[in-house]
């Protein structure tokens, strides 16, 4: 009697499979590292969430394009530009600018509130800490009328680090807004 040979079906290299190492507590762990971390920013402790970035930190968003879905089969993606492509010294050059009081985009200060969800944890192929893809908004109001939210998806590396605050660092951050065209006067807020 011949046995039914059932194929393993091929992982796209772009999709996230579970770790087995990452158990509901680390997962717990990450998730609670990320809403501090987002609690930071919306209190405006910009020293606090500086401190759980990483020295060799990679913070960057590129533009979105539009592509033809006969492109995207062919996986032809349109050229992009940098929004901003930072690192730990220009994110404290941000920072300290915004402590002057003479960061006239945020004066009156923007009120936020930065949600994440939808959080996919699994370890990172550089063999360096995890990587979180989760979906993300950031709702943002400033003065009477204005009012902004941007929505994408943003993928984190994350590492633990002896010594930190926190015992977790952020070393990579990639953000992607699904709008093509960003209609706020300015991105003067850290995502």
């Amino acid at each position: 009697m011949n046995a039914a040979v059932i194929e393993t079906p091929e992982i796209p290299e772009d999709s996230i499979a579970p770790s087995p190492a990452l158990d509901a507590v680390l997962h717990h762990e990450i998730t609670d590292f990320l809403y501090l971390e987002a609690e930071f920013l919306d209190d405006w402790k910009f020293r606090d969430w500086l401190g759980v970035m990483a020295n060799d930190v990679r913070y960057f968003m590129r533009s979105t394009t539009n592509a033809q879905t006969r492109d995207r089969r062919k996986s032809v993606q349109p050229p992009t530009t940098w929004i901003f492509n930072e690192t730990w010294s220009q994110l404290e050059r941000r920072i300290a600018r915004l402590e002057t009081g003479m960061a006239w985009a945020e004066e009156p200060p923007s009120r936020t509130r930065h949600l994440v969800t939808n959080q996919r944890i699994c370890a990172a192929a550089d063999g360096d800490g995890y990587e979180v893809r989760c979906n993300y908004v950031l709702h943002r109001s400033q003065k009477e009328r204005d009012l902004n939210t941007y929505i994408g998806k943003r993928v984190d590396r994350i590492r633990r680090t002896a010594g930190t605050a926190h015992g977790w660092q952020i070393y990579f951050r990639e953000i992607t807004l699904d709008q093509v065209v960003i209609t706020s006067h300015n991105l003067s807020v850290l995502f």
